[in-house]
């Protein structure tokens, strides 16, 4: 599919480098961000008599002044990448780069749980189902259906037969998106919108409250050519992600001093992302007919993958987060694989971008002469990588449902375990403002991302309780270091684009930012759509949930605006 250009989109896709400066624009809502919330904030609201501005900081392609304005200071580069990395400040957000995996939280996620500090939310996870249907189409991952049993007519084979377990199931799914780039599947339908407007290159820089912080009168926006327009809005949502939206509210000082909606120095705090490794050794008896890891696709041709996941009642029984794992390939880096493809994959690990590159191969190198080792393995089985190449190309490279992930057919059950667990709320893993200034005047941020014991505790015994499954199933064994399993879980640092927490929900200001409804504690008219404002992170990644969430607070709008007349 082409890359859209502004006259593909009509005249209601405007561009504020062809904007009068000093301009005023007026509008019922007012969207900062055009990402998989706000876009979906935005089509929601098409036809319902609401006047929508949508606000992109960006254009229609990557542009390196303005992926600049992300740029800032992290405290530890291991453990967390640069703030300029797995964003993208252009028309569509984050998800012209996702990776398009798809779950909902699970109900243990909402609950406040007496062994995880900062927990629950004000609401269950029966105020989300009705919306995640709906999610579900919009990133295009088929029906709402997240068990094997209701997702496939037939049954499917068992992910290991003979393997059993109270702590664990394997019959929970995760569903992949295209993915869907969101600006490219829904820009034309913004376009055709008579009551949608898109404004590109609208930097929002200031935000403007009335003399008692009760509300946003204005908000002033600019691009890097120095062109500046007001929007007045009766309503106004922050959708601009888990790090830009603090950026914003901390950065504006001049009518509350700590920053819009931090009294209490809640904003920026509770930072969480994912915990995410690759560890140990399973080896599973009998024949490869006995091990089904792969993808499956459902009947409208979605991809879906199984997964082992920890069952909630033993997370409250023992007091863990919650916790998923794969099966995985062996290691890459390690050359002992002899695997022609596997060994492909290191050697051209400088051509494959970076937002992929740092999970597949977690920071590792090797030796000369594990070099030499990795190049022997390919000119082993030329065919093989030649193959996998051919169909990295067809169901990847230039299918529009892309293949979602590296399946390596193994010749024998030998693989390692991937796992993706929950982080803890942590008031001290923050983001907070930098002394530096971007191109704009705005603050740059300075990011601190922290784990906890209590996060290494869940991988530690979550990790222990799957070795014993295994063995008790009698169907083989998992080793591993069990002294390493730190070290794993923060090879990655903290997971990809899962930006969490920043601005929580909740019902108390001393501890939240915003409301069950998603506004800002004190400021009658300000919102914010994301994933900032969950307050656990759960193990799932975040996307579903974000559309979900962006879905519900369209109904409240809706109903707010018809309530106000």
């Amino acid at each position: 599919m082409a890359e859209f250009a502004l006259k593909e989109f009509g005249r209601v896709i405007s561009d504020l480098l062809d904007v009068s400066d000093g301009l005023t624009i007026e509008t019922d809502l007012c969207i900062v961000g055009a990402g998989a919330a706000g876009i979906t904030l935005a089509q929601s609201l098409i036809g319902v008599g609401i006047d929508v501005l949508l606000l992109e900081a960006g254009g229609l392609k990557p542009e390196a002044q303005t992926q600049d304005l992300y740029a800032g200071e992290v405290s530890d580069e291991r453990l967390h990448s640069p703030p300029d990395r797995y964003r993208q400040r252009r028309f569509g957000g984050t998800t012209t780069i996702w990776g398009g995996r798809c779950m909902p939280f699970d109900a243990i996620d909402f609950e406040a749980r007496d062994y995880v500090a900062h927990s629950g939310w004000p609401f269950g996870l029966d105020a989300l189902l009705p919306y995640y249907p709906q999610a579900n189409r919009l990133c295009e991952a088929g029906r709402f259906a997240y068990l094997a049993g209701e997702a496939f007519a037939a049954p499917l084979p068992p992910l290991m037969a003979g393997f059993e377990s109270e702590d664990f199931s394997t019959d929970t799914l995760e569903r992949f998106s295209c993915p869907t780039d969101f600006a490219r599947r829904y820009g034309a339908k913004l376009a055709a919108a008579a009551n949608v407007r898109v404004l590109l290159h609208a930097n929002v820089t200031a935000i403007r409250l009335d003399t008692n912080a009760g509300g946003v009168t204005e908000m002033l926006v600019r691009n890097l050519r120095g062109t500046t327009v007001s929007v007045r809005s009766r309503r106004y949502v922050l959708a601009a992600g888990g790090l830009e939206v603090p950026r914003l509210l901390l950065s504006n000082r001049d009518v509350q001093p700590h920053g819009i909606g931090n009294d209490h120095d809640v904003v920026g705090r509770y930072y969480m992302c994912h915990i995410a490794g690759t560890i140990g050794r399973i080896k599973v008896d009998g024949p490869l007919a006995n091990v089904h890891y792969g993808y499956n696709v459902s009947d409208e041709g979605v991809y879906c993958r199984r997964r082992i996941a920890l069952r909630a009642e033993t997370q409250r029984s023992r007091s863990l987060g919650n916790f998923v794992a794969r099966l995985h390939h062996p290691r890459i880096s390690d050359p002992a694989h002899r695997n022609a493809v596997l060994s492909s994959l290191y050697l051209a690990k400088f051509v494959i971008p970076y937002e992929y590159g740092k999970r597949l191969h977690g920071g590792d190198s090797v030796s000369m002469g594990d070099w030499m080792r990795h190049v022997g393995n390919v000119l082993a089985s030329p065919l093989e990588t030649a193959g996998f190449a051919w169909h990295m190309l067809r169901d990847r490279k230039f299918a529009e449902r892309k293949f979602p992930s590296i399946i390596i057919k193994p010749r024998r059950n030998l693989y390692s375990l991937d796992f993706h667990t929950e982080q803890r709320p942590n008031p001290s893993s923050r983001v907070q403002l930098s002394d530096r200034v971007d191109a704009l005047g705005v603050p740059r941020l300075k990011i601190d991302w922290k784990y906890c014991a209590a996060d290494v505790d869940t991988c530690s015994r979550s990790l222990a309780l799957l070795a014993q499954a295994l063995d008790r199933s009698g169907i083989g064994r998992f080793d591993y270091d069990a002294q390493s399993v730190e070290l794993e879980m923060t090879r990655y640092g903290a997971y990809g684009g899962h930006h969490i927490g920043t601005t929580r929900m909740g019902s108390d200001p001393r501890f939240s930012v915003v409301d069950a409804a998603g506004r800002v504690h004190g400021v009658r008219n300000l919102y914010i759509a994301g994933s900032s404002t969950f307050p656990t992170s759960s193990q799932a990644n975040p996307t579903l949930t974000i559309v979900a969430m962006a879905l519900r607070l369209a109904e409240h709008l809706k109903t707010a605006h018809a309530a106000a007349g």
